[in-house]
């Protein structure tokens, strides 16, 4: 019984050592324009030349998310982090920010517990 208890700590200590917070950096984008489902530049330069999406990065990823299903996302450098909750970087859409959160790597994506605007 001892030995049960003391590898199920074990195994607590383990999972909650790799779930510290981080602090990441990057752009609020959509996941459309992020994945290159509507841009060949990985940004939202080609769908700004048309006007239809907006006149700022921010039109264009409210408008993806919005009216296409997209979804906010982190971009930095060549890394895409999808953000939970959503609702969190909705607000700093098209902005770069800095996020405060637990990474799970198997799905690259960001539980939010801070956001902040870049200065």
């Amino acid at each position: 019984m001892k030995l049960h208890l003391v590898l199920l700590l074990l195994v607590v200590a383990a999972a909650s050592s790799q779930m510290r917070a981080e602090t990441f950096t990057g752009e609020i984008a959509d996941s459309s324009c992020a994945y290159n489902v509507h841009s060949l530049s990985r940004s939202h330069a080609e769908m700004l030349k048309s006007k239809e999406w907006g006149t700022t990065a921010a039109d264009c990823t409210r408008r993806c998310v919005d009216k296409f299903g997209a979804s906010y996302v982190l971009v930095h450098n060549n890394d895409v982090y999808r953000l939970e909750p959503q609702e969190m970087a909705e607000k700093y859409a098209g902005q770069k920010v800095k996020i405060r959160g637990t990474l799970d790597k198997g799905s690259s994506s960001i539980k939010i517990e801070d956001i902040q605007a870049e200065k």
